[in-house]
């Protein structure tokens, strides 16, 4: 594959960088197992932490030069690209700060001699995405380094620049040779390491396809994984929500990061007729006043999506959606400037033939349903092969957490639209795959809880009752 930077703003091929050779691969594998073996795992967690904190440091001391890397590679807006620094930034203190907390052994209260302990299995491999370049590798590097594991990343093809850039934190930190290595590898060196038995757990942020991939291979090495798909989010709307500020929300939940993001609201459900045509003409207004401009300018509120691949295609199913009989309320087509932009585009009358009903739609696109009642939001809301997150917008907190309870998904919000943050367990469910990220839940996915017994000197063995 070419790795390569391609302004999103301007089509233009910026640098071409070479793939890795196997045999600088296969050194970068060993040198990361010995860092782990001889070195890392032993280290304490105050050192660890030095480490990481140290790196989240150089992340905000360098702030501005990392955001651009994001504005540059895959067309984020400014100031999203800085926001995404602070965050990653956080996430990498978070666990520096919280490991002593959750690496104490706990005790088995039935037995007060016994205690699980939590080890790390060793190197752990990340397959990571283009459309937070720095955030995903955070979650993935924050808790794997403080519980003593080492990492490997194969980033996104398209970003290569914001993976160098991370990887520079850790050398100009001085941390140990082998903690955090960024690969330019192949499709066939991506499964090279995947089989080799130094790398002791998988973790993939991508397509459905891509993922199961992964942890088809994954599996048949007896590897852990932790698989982070996508989504298809829906954003309900109940009657009695405030219809301004539910506006705000929608139309923050579709756009940022110009709607290439996960968890984004992708299909917004709004209970009632006449809510639902007041709703559908305050997210057109909304939307239609996010004009393409420059990534770069601060004052830009519409930015290009990441590749003239991803625009073709999700024009593509914005024609077929049309096609199968859905209307276009607004945009709908490429905007009128140079570079991979998509004007910001709501689909309305979709009905469960059309095959966007189950897609996933990555990009400024929000596809709108009215339903009749509650329930029926909640059978549309669930009724997608996604299972990432959601959100519920009421005027009774109570009633929205009961619908909350009932959405078929990892993470659900009442009154905002579905977010992350360093504390808050990130992942999700069907098809978009397993296992968490961030939280404590994140910090517990590679690792080994390891059981200590200890009995008195001159036990006896254990009697059948207790051994059963």
């Amino acid at each position: 594959m070419a790795y390569q930077t391609i302004s999103p703003a301007t089509g233009e091929v910026l640098r071409t960088f070479a793939e890795i050779s196997d045999q600088d691969l296969d050194a970068t594998l060993t040198r990361a197992h010995e860092c782990f073996s001889n070195d890392w795992r032993h280290r304490s967690i105050a050192d660890r932490a030095r480490v990481v904190s140290a790196a989240a440091a150089k992340l905000r001391e360098n702030a501005e030069e990392y955001a651009q890397y994001l504005t540059l590679e895959m067309g984020k807006l400014i100031n999203e690209s800085r926001g995404e620094v602070a965050l990653s930034a956080d996430i990498l203190d978070y666990y520096a700060d919280r490991a002593a907390h959750y690496l104490k052994p706990q005790v088995i209260t039935e037995a007060p001699d016994c205690v699980v302990e939590t080890h790390p299995l060793g190197v752990i491999f990340g397959v990571e995405p283009w459309n937070f370049p720095y955030y995903q590798l955070a979650r993935v590097v924050g808790p794997q380094l403080m519980v003593g594991n080492v990492v490997i990343v194969k980033h996104a093809s398209n970003v290569p620049q914001s993976a160098l850039a991370f990887a520079r934190l850790f050398d100009e930190i001085d941390a140990p040779a082998g903690i955090y290595s960024n690969v330019f590898a192949n499709f066939d060196q991506v499964g090279r390491l995947i089989d080799d038995f130094r790398v002791r757990g998988v973790t993939v942020t991508g397509s459905e396809r891509a993922g199961a991939a992964v942890a088809e291979r994954a599996g048949r090495a007896l590897k852990k994984s932790v698989m982070e798909l996508g989504g298809s989010d829906p954003f309900i709307v109940l009657e009695d929500a405030p219809l301004e500020t539910t506006l705000d929300n929608a139309v923050w939940g579709r756009m940022n990061n110009t709607g290439q993001s996960c968890v984004a609201a992708k299909r917004f459900i709004v209970v009632g007729k006449q809510r639902g045509e007041a709703f559908l003409d305050g997210l057109v207004k909304r939307m239609g006043e996010l004009k393409a401009g420059d990534p770069n300018d601060p004052l830009s509120r519409l930015g290009p999506v990441s590749s003239e691949s991803a625009m073709r295609g999700l024009l593509k199913q914005i024609e077929v959606a049309k096609n199968a009989g859905a209307r276009v309320a607004l945009g709908g087509g490429r905007a009128n400037r140079p570079g991979f932009y998509v004007e910001a585009t709501v689909l309305t009358d979709i009905d469960e033939n059309n095959p966007i009903y189950l897609q996933e739609l990555f990009g400024p696109v929000a596809c709108f349903y009215v339903v009749k009642d509650e329930e029926e939001a909640i059978k549309l809301a669930n009724a997608t092969p996604f299972g990432l997150g959601g959100s519920v917008f009421t005027g009774d907190v109570e009633r929205g957490k009961r619908v909350a309870e009932r959405i078929e998904s990892g993470m659900t919000f009442v009154n905002q639209p579905t977010w992350t943050a360093p504390h808050l367990p990130f992942g999700g469910i069907k098809n978009s795959g397993y296992g968490r990220e961030l939280s404590e839940l994140g910090f517990g996915e590679f690792v080994n809880r390891k059981l200590i017994s200890v009995s008195p000197v001159g036990s006896p063995p254990p009697s059948v009752s207790q051994a059963g």
